[in-house]
């Protein structure tokens, strides 16, 4: 297996992806957005930290890292941070609803045979 399908391998592993968690210095390191403007988003509702206790770093989770590279994207584009907000809450309402009808479809379908 060369390097391209292990890393391919690795962005299908949704157990991974569901344990991923980090912290808001690398987010901001990965993404590029300033570790000021994501506390920012945050405060506005935008994005969600998990937090384990008082004074604890704020750490985030694969879906907001999501929402955070999506409306850097859009903002980059000329959107401001209220309409990229918004067209990120679309995006991933439509997501979870096909992800959602393939998911029903697999267990009807299951239980068919």
């Amino acid at each position: 297996m060369n390097e391209n399908e292990q890393s391919v391998n690795v962005l299908l592993d949704f157990d991974l992806l569901g344990k991923l968690v980090v912290g808001i210095g690398e987010v901001s390191d990965i993404t590029g957005v300033p570790l000021r403007q994501i506390r920012y988003w945050e405060e506005k509702g935008i994005i969600h930290s998990s937090k384990e206790g008082e004074g604890t770093t704020r750490k985030y989770d694969y879906l907001n890292i999501k929402k955070i590279v999506l409306v850097k994207e859009l903002m980059d584009d000329g959107y401001t941070l209220d309409a990229a907000a918004k067209k990120v809450e679309e995006r991933m309402r439509n997501v979870n609803e096909v992800f959602a009808k393939l998911a029903k479809r697999s267990t009807e379908d299951s239980q068919e045979k």
